[in-house]
């Protein structure tokens, strides 16, 4: 995604990265990106994954998304992408911007599939895929889900209430199109994605097992503090939890009361993780509250990294 021309420093200077949403793109300050690309590549040992959204209200998101991503360079060694999907389907619906469940699971991987078979069909796509690690799912968990999933559920094209899906229903049509997309582009020789949703942050502990079945790792995982049983299928199966404790201690969970360090202690699979760093920020603040050690720390540094 680079271009020729001018050094990479001063290229970034032209940047007018936007802030993407399903129907505009909003510009904002490009020395944002800029200040942050240069440091991660001066430090040469920091990474960063920043969080994109594609809604599914469109079938045109990926090639807006991936034409910003190319135009303004948006590329750096040490920055993946992980593309978010917020679970907003009863608000689309309610505006008649979709009509059924399946138009958004079209909107989302149609495009997936065919920049897959055929990368000249999308070229800023293919391009920008290459630096995108996975898939999150993303709301309020703490909302009402009144529809269970079971064999008598509606599937995505007869879903055409304006009632939200359940959490697990979003997860298991995700995680069975990542699968098939992932065994289509791993036998073209492209890069795979992975689920990590937030999960586990509120509402049912049946979203933390949910979340253990289909996903690579979570982020959050606070009810897994209420569920020891589950706590120990996190443990046994190292399933990665990335863990905003100040984040949490402002919607959710006081800071002292935050699991982290017991799941840390426990041997799960834990790592620290900014969660609307601009609001919620400084990863060692944890070492305040907490009183980790040098090794202790130590992990929660590494998990991540591997």
């Amino acid at each position: 995604m680079k271009n020729a021309g001018k050094p990479e420093k001063e290229r970034r200077k032209y940047r007018c990265p936007y802030a993407v949403r399903a129907n505009q793109m909003r510009p904002i300050s490009g020395s944002t990106y800029t200040e942050v690309f240069n440091d991660l590549e001066e430090s040469k040992y920091q990474n960063a994954e920043p969080r994109l959204s594609i809604y599914g209200r469109k079938m045109e998101e990926w090639d807006c998304l991936a034409e910003w991503a190319v135009k303004h360079n948006m590329y750096s060694d040490n920055v993946r992408y992980l593309i978010q999907m917020p679970r907003l389907y009863d608000v689309f619906r309610s505006n008649n911007l979709v009509q059924n469940f399946q138009q958004i699971l079209d909107n989302v991987f149609l495009p997936l599939f065919e920049v897959t078979a055929k990368p000249s069909s999308h070229p800023e796509l293919h391009l920008f895929l290459r630096y995108v690690t996975g898939f999150d799912s993303v709301d309020d968990e703490s909302k009402p889900e009144n529809p269970s999933f079971d064999k008598d559920i509606n599937p995505p094209l007869q879903w055409t209430d304006k009632e939200n899906p359940p959490y697990s229903y979003y997860l298991y049509y995700m995680y069975a199109n990542m699968c098939v997309l992932n065994h289509f582009r791993k036998s073209r020789g492209l890069n795979t994605f992975v689920l990590r949703p937030h999960c586990g942050e509120a509402g049912a502990v049946q979203h933390l097992i949910t979340g253990f079945l289909l996903s690579e790792n979570i982020s959050h995982g606070l009810l897994l503090r209420k569920v020891p049983v589950l706590q120990y299928l996190y443990y046994l199966a190292q399933v990665g939890i990335a863990m905003s404790p100040l984040s949490n201690n402002s919607l959710f969970l006081n800071y002292h009361r935050n699991p982290l360090p017991e799941y840390l202690s426990r041997g799960l699979n834990v790592s620290l993780s900014t969660d609307d760093p601009l609001q919620f920020h400084f990863t060692r603040v944890s070492n305040l509250f907490y009183h980790l050690n040098g090794f202790d720390f130590t992990l929660l540094c590494f998990e991540p990294a591997i």
